[in-house]
């Protein structure tokens, strides 16, 4: 396995409930395709829905997917990653998920997409990490940080953050524009 940073890692997020028909599924599938042909390994949590559909898009074109898994689920990685690394616990599975990677983009999921985020925009705000892209893709990811940015403290530069994307594309030209 090679060593954090040695070759352009993504990071993708998102919701492990999704079916094959749903659009974070399919989303997350042409990301990882398009990721994989522009020469950046995959990394997700390893698992089901968007995870497995990222993995998925990117094995189909060749590509080397990362899943970070976890030791005390009971259930199988996905069958398209090419390399795992487990870990015992949940906050040493977002650290690995993390400091891999030059940039991330997360699709719609649930509370555990929302703390994926939280956590690398917490990093980026802190400056813990250096300024990388943290790609929103999808329609819902606007009301929500609005709603953060009218019922929390949470400032326009911290959105200025964040990226956003409507499209699976706009979301991989961001990052490959960002991390050329």
């Amino acid at each position: 396995m090679d060593k954090p940073g040695s070759d352009k890692i993504v990071t993708i997020f998102g919701g492990s409930k999704c079916t094959e028909k749903s659009v974070e599924y399919q989303q997350a599938r042409e990301v990882g395709a398009s990721l994989a042909e522009a020469g950046y390994t995959i990394c997700t949590g390893g698992y089901l829905g968007v995870m497995e559909a990222a993995s998925r898009g990117a094995r189909e074109k060749g590509g080397r997917v990362l899943g970070i898994v976890m030791n005390q689920f009971k259930h199988e990685p996905n069958r398209f990653l090419t390399d795992k690394v487990a870990t015992n616990h949940f906050y040493e599975r977002l650290q690995n998920l993390i400091t891999r990677s030059v940039g991330f983009v997360a699709i719609r999921g649930g509370m555990g997409t929302v703390t994926e985020i939280s956590l690398v925009w917490n990093k980026l705000q802190t400056g813990v990490i250096d300024r990388v892209p943290l790609v929103l893709l999808g329609e819902c990811w606007k009301p929500v940080v609005n709603a953060w940015q009218q019922q929390l403290v949470v400032s326009d530069a911290e959105v200025g953050l964040l990226d956003f994307a409507s499209t699976a594309d706009e979301a991989v030209q961001i990052i490959r524009s960002r991390t050329s």
